[in-house]
């Protein structure tokens, strides 16, 4: 649907731009914006890069399924129907703490092992199980610590504190997730008949 309404506002762009007589500002402003666009993509790739990198060592070193252990007590109060010690936890919580350091293309895989595990749990495979949609609305919510993203992008336009957005970020994801966590419950209580 994406597609289509940014295609729509191109195609509508363009057929302006031929009615007013603006086509060769249209020209000018394809290039200049593909030359941005490879700009940015220099200068994130190597932060970015540097991230998964970070991520992959803690992975291989296990510190990753130590911080994930740290975390068990509050996913199993989460997840009540997962069993202890099953593989779709550490799934899980390697997801969330590589969302959390603004890597969301690095958690994406992990992602998702995460609902292929999560959906052996399920008894009816036709339909989403309660678990597989909480994790679906916490993953949404985006809990992040650390906007790797951002931050690069504020680097690239020279900004004077790029990192001064931590706090907020956090501030502003910590809600966006405890929301996403009570509306889950909410719901649930509502529709647990019909799951």
């Amino acid at each position: 649907m994406i597609n289509k309404i940014w295609c729509f506002f191109i195609v509508v762009g363009i057929i302006y731009g031929f009615i007013s007589g603006n086509i060769e500002n249209i020209n000018k402003e394809i290039i200049s914006s593909a030359k941005k666009a490879l700009e940015m993509f220099l200068n994130i790739f190597p932060i970015i890069i540097l991230w998964m990198g970070i991520m992959t060592i803690a992975l291989e070193t296990g510190l990753l399924s130590k911080i994930a252990n740290l975390f068990a007590p509050v996913l199993s109060r989460i997840f009540p129907e997962i069993p202890k010690k099953h593989e779709s936890m550490g799934l899980i919580s390697s997801n969330l703490i590589i969302n959390m350091f603004g890597l969301g293309s690095a958690a994406t895989p992990i992602g998702l092992k995460a609902m292929k595990s999560l959906n052996k749990l399920n008894n009816n495979s036709d339909t989403v199980s309660r678990s597989m949609i909480t994790f679906l609305a916490i993953n949404t919510s985006g809990l992040t610590f650390v906007p790797t993203t951002v931050i690069s992008l504020r680097m690239l336009h020279n900004s004077n504190n790029p990192t001064e957005i931590i706090i907020s970020t956090i501030m502003a994801t910590l809600c966006s997730t405890i929301t996403a966590i009570i509306i889950d419950k909410i719901f649930y209580r509502i529709y647990k008949d019909k799951i």
